[in-house]
């Protein structure tokens, strides 16, 4: 396992992966919704992430599945990576939120974890193409709700059982490793699933 920095270091560095992940999310999610209105305006608007048949965001935006909830779900992205932003912000001017804001970001990044991994299902599988701003808001997404979670149990704002506190230390520990870890195993369950245009041929 990658050996990481001790847990008093990253968490200086909390608020500025909240304000830079945010940042990169709003991007990513204001590009997706400013291509989605030209789609929607011309049938035949070819995003500039189109560049083959594999990473090919048109075929992810046709797809019902972009619209998980009835309008395009880079709208839900500009709202979460705004708040995220505003609350990375705050910390860094000084603020000092309650434990029930802590839980909310908690809920908050929860929630867009799952959705996220729903999404890359369903892209992979399913529709069987990848955008690569989606690629991004999936990127921080994870990064976002991995560190929040390190910081809530690190300040006790959850409080985990004793029985997992060797799990929970190791996972202060070697945060970055697990990061890390996890990425590949996307990419290669990405690269497996495309293998016939990836590998050699």
């Amino acid at each position: 396992m990658i050996k990481s920095e001790s847990p008093s270091t990253w968490m200086k560095v909390y608020p500025y992966l909240l304000v830079i992940g945010a940042i990169i999310g709003l991007l990513a999610a204001g590009i997706l919704v400013n291509d989605e209105m030209k789609l929607l305006q011309n049938s035949s608007f070819k995003p500039n992430c189109n560049l083959n048949p594999i990473f090919s965001c048109t075929s992810v935006m046709k797809s019902d599945q972009a619209k998980a909830f009835g309008f395009p779900n880079p709208i839900i992205g500009l709202a979460s990576f705004g708040i995220v932003l505003t609350a990375g912000m705050a910390i860094l001017a000084g603020a000092r939120f309650k434990r029930w804001f802590w839980l909310g970001l908690q809920a908050g990044t929860v929630f867009g974890l799952l959705f996220i991994h729903w999404l890359f299902f369903e892209s992979v599988y399913r529709i069987g193409a990848l955008c690569i701003y989606c690629m991004i808001v999936w990127t921080v997404t994870i990064a976002i709700f991995w560190y929040t979670l390190l910081y809530n149990l690190r300040q006790g704002h959850i409080r985990a059982p004793a029985s997992l506190k060797k799990i929970t230390d190791f996972a202060q520990t070697n945060h970055l490793g697990i990061l890390f870890i996890w990425y590949v195993v996307i990419a290669v369950l990405i690269i497996h699933r495309f293998w016939y245009f990836f590998g050699p041929h």
